[in-house]
This record gives structure tokens, sequence and C-alpha cells, in this order.
């Protein structure tokens, strides 16, 4: 593999601790700045936002340019938001720093798998944009509890400069080690923006944002949950989230395994098995033990759905998966931005800081509903374009006797 790819990766990890980590410093960001724990919840909502919109405006913005200068620019980017992040003197400053750093995000996923599988030969291909992701998958069992734990004994302010940090060397990873390559060509955007007529693709889409957002329904407000409800000391949310990362990677693993092979039976126990731990974190969330076992189940279970998901949506765009792909990787984010918003609204309302988890639960039901209703739609087109196929409609056709 080349150096590239490192290169590739230490960008990939540092996003990755970026969108994570202000979860576990939800307490410390709040108190600082004079705000409820449902408004620091906004932290988590703008940057999600941001994915959502600056993953197709970048990407479409990136065939313009080559694809180096732009992953140096979008490495930019992400340190101008974390910078800001760091050194914001007022909660709306420290949102505009998140939302900045979160434009970066999708772009640079997209872009970066593209120049992943051009550094490499045919066949290794797919261990390459693998490498990338591994940055991300490690930045959740690394990088955020590092985060967490220097933000809650150093100060959130740290962190988020040390995040700026990496995205410098990322940065000059990418100028030093990637390849000069040719500008992509043109997106030819009515081509693309044609496989948003097809419902299975929207379905999908839909899967994602309310499946995604189940898990981030609870883990969002994990560290008032856990100290407030559970008993944990401040400090232990640290190996919490390391328990949630380890989590994320098996289920990983798992989803991308079996997506191949039976992806929509795979949505299916993953999405109701989901659905139940979230409800039954509402109890577990009392007693430490249930609860730790609880948060690596979430982290499992939730991240199990990504690669089925991914996997479904470019299936269904096939032909014109660019697009539809990108914007897949906001949905993720817009299932992140929906969740911690209603989590928000039902602490505020009183319900205590177990009831996202609710909220979470019928989020990834709502989910498994879909994915069945989509099934059953591509059985009926499967049945009828047989049909259509044989030129005798079904109910014409005559039995044969023997």
């Amino acid at each position: 593999m080349p150096l590239a790819l490192l290169a590739l990766a230490i960008g990939a990890f540092g996003i990755g601790t970026t969108e994570f980590v202000i979860m576990g410093l939800l307490p410390q960001v709040a108190g600082d700045f004079g705000v409820s724990i449902p408004t620091a919840g906004l932290l988590v909502t703008g940057y999600a936002l941001g994915v959502v919109i600056g993953a197709p405006v970048m990407t479409v913005l990136g065939t313009k340019v080559p694809r180096k200068r732009m992953l140096m620019l979008l490495m930019g980017l992400f340190i101008a938001g974390n910078l800001l992040s760091a050194v914001a003197p007022a909660f709306a400053v420290m949102l505009i720093g998140r939302v900045v750093a979160s434009l970066a995000h999708g772009a640079f996923f997209g872009i970066g798998s593209v120049v992943a599988a051009e550094l490499v030969a045919p066949h290794k291909k797919a261990g390459a944009i693998a490498m990338m992701f591994t940055g991300l998958t490690v930045a959740n069992v690394v990088g955020v509890p590092l985060g967490t734990l220097i933000g809650q004994h150093v100060g959130w302010r740290v962190t988020f400069g040390l995040v700026a940090a990496l995205g410098v060397i990322g940065l000059a990873g990418v100028a030093k080690l990637v390849p000069e390559m040719p500008r992509s060509e043109g997106v030819h955007l009515r081509h693309e923006l044609a496989a948003f007529k097809n419902a299975q693709v929207l379905l999908a889409m839909a899967m994602t944002v309310l499946g995604f957002g189940g898990v981030f329904a609870a883990v969002t407000y994990i560290a008032p949950m856990m100290t407030h409800t559970a008993g944990f000391a401040e400090g232990s949310v640290t190996w919490l989230l390391v328990l949630f990362g380890l989590g994320m990677v098996g289920g990983n693993l798992i989803g991308g395994r079996f997506a191949d092979r039976a992806l929509m039976p795979m949505l299916y126990v993953s999405l109701g098995a989901l659905a139940l731990v979230l409800a039954l974190f509402t109890v577990t969330a009392h007693n430490k033990i249930a609860a730790a076992v609880t948060i690596f189940l979430i982290g499992a279970l939730g991240f199990a759905t990504v690669p089925p998901l991914q996997k479904r949506v470019l299936d269904q765009a096939h032909g014109a998966p660019t697009l539809a792909s990108a914007v897949n990787i906001g949905a993720f984010n817009l299932g992140n931005a929906l969740s911690a918003w209603l989590g928000g609204i039902v602490i505020a309302a009183g319900f205590g800081y177990t009831s996202p988890n609710w909220v979470g639960a019928a989020l990834a039901a709502g989910a498994l509903v879909l994915a069945v209703l989509s099934a059953a739609l591509e059985r009926r087109h499967g049945a009828r374009s047989t049909v259509v196929a044989s030129g005798t409609p079904a109910a014409q056709q005559t039995p044969v006797h023997h």
C-alpha cells in the first residue's frame, strides 16, 4: 500500500475524532458557555447538517479542480473550523466553527475513496479504500476517548486545538505523498439527479436517516446519561466511549461481511435488534455493568447497518452512483442531526436523560418498517417485470393440465 493512503487515513482519523468527540465533552462545553445540555447538543446537530449540505455541494465543486488540490482545500476547511471551535469566545461562534469543519467531511471521504482506488492495482482497490476508512474506525477507539480524556482534564479547547493539528499533519501528508492527478470529468447533474427518481434510492436513504439516527439519539447524550443516571464518574465516560468504538469496529466488519451475501436479512436483524436494545437502554442505563454492555451493543448493531445501507444505495443508483453516494453520507448525518435535536427536546421537556433512548428505538423501528416496505416493493416490481418480459399478463395465462 502506498504511503499516500497513510495521509488519507490521518485525515479520516481527524475527521472521525472531531465528529464524535463532542459527545463526551457536552457537559464541559455547556458549563463554560452557560448553556443547557440540550442547547449544547446543537453542536452535534449543526455538524451533522453541515455534512448533509456539504457532501453533495463540495463533491460537485470537487469535479472542477484536480483531486489532490481539492483534498488539500478540504483539509484546510477542516483545520479552520476546528481552530475556530478551539478559540470560540461564544457558543454561537463555536457552532459556526463546527459547521465549517463539517463541510469537509462528506467530500473528503467521497473524493478520497476515488483517489485511494486509483493509487493501487485493480485487484487492490477495495483494500485501499478500507485502509483510508481505517482512520475513521480507529478514531472512535483511540481519538475520541483520548480527546475526551484530554478535554476533561486539560480543557475541551485543547482537544479541538489538537484535532486541528491532526488536520495540519493530514494536509502536509496529502501535499507530500499524494501524487498529482488529472482533473476529474464534470458531473452531469441531470443524469446524476435522475437516480433520485428511483423510489428505492429514496427509501434506502430514509432507512439511513432513521437507522443511524437511532444510534445518535442515545449516544449524543451519553455523558450526562452515564454520570447522572448510571452513576459513573465523569472520567469513566472515556472508557465507555472506547467500548462504543470497539462495538463500531466489530459491527462494521460484520455488516461488511454479510452485505454481499444477504443484504436485506442483515438489515432486518440489525435494525430490529437495534430498536430492541435502545428501548432496553432506558432500563439498563440505571446499572453500570448493564449500561456498559448496552453501549457496546448499540455501537455494534448501529454500525452493522452502515455497509449494507451504503451498498443498498449504490445498487439502486447504478449507472449514476457518485452523487447518490455522497448524499447518503449526508443522510447518515441528517439522522444524527434529527436524533440529537429530538433527544434534546425530550430532555428539555423533563422526561430525563434516558428519554432519548425511546426516541432512538422509535427511529430504528421506523427504519425496519421501511426496509420491509422496500423489499416488498422490490419483489412486486420483480414479479411485474417477469410477467411483462413473458409477454402475457399473469391473470390471462392458461394453466396446463397433464
